[in-house]
């Protein structure tokens, strides 16, 4: 395994682990998928550029809008969440209580 896998592996398993152990706030959540999506996109950036080829230079594009996206909606409902519940951590928050 080469220094520049190690480094995107381990930074996405820190994503990972960050998001299934510090559930406190919806607001560090957030943070840690978005660390996960940054370094799937610039490993998939590095990927595409080890290759040479033109077929797979969208990919990373399409993964960042995706990215965005996820981000946008995930601060639209951070911000839905202070507003109803007055806080943003995740225990405060059921499912059972609409």
């Amino acid at each position: 395994m080469t220094p520049t896998h190690f480094a995107f592996s381990s930074a996405f398993l820190l994503g990972l682990a960050g998001l299934a152990f510090n559930r406190t706030h919806l607001l560090s959540a957030l943070l840690c998928l978005e660390g996960m999506m940054l370094s799937l996109f610039i490993a998939l950036s590095v990927w595409t550029l080890q290759l040479s080829s033109m077929n797979f230079s969208v990919a990373p594009m399409i993964l960042l809008a995706f990215s965005a996206c996820e981000a946008s909606a995930g601060l639209g409902l951070l911000v839905a969440t202070a507003r109803t519940h007055g806080t943003d951590r995740l225990k405060n928050l059921s499912l059972l209580q609409c």
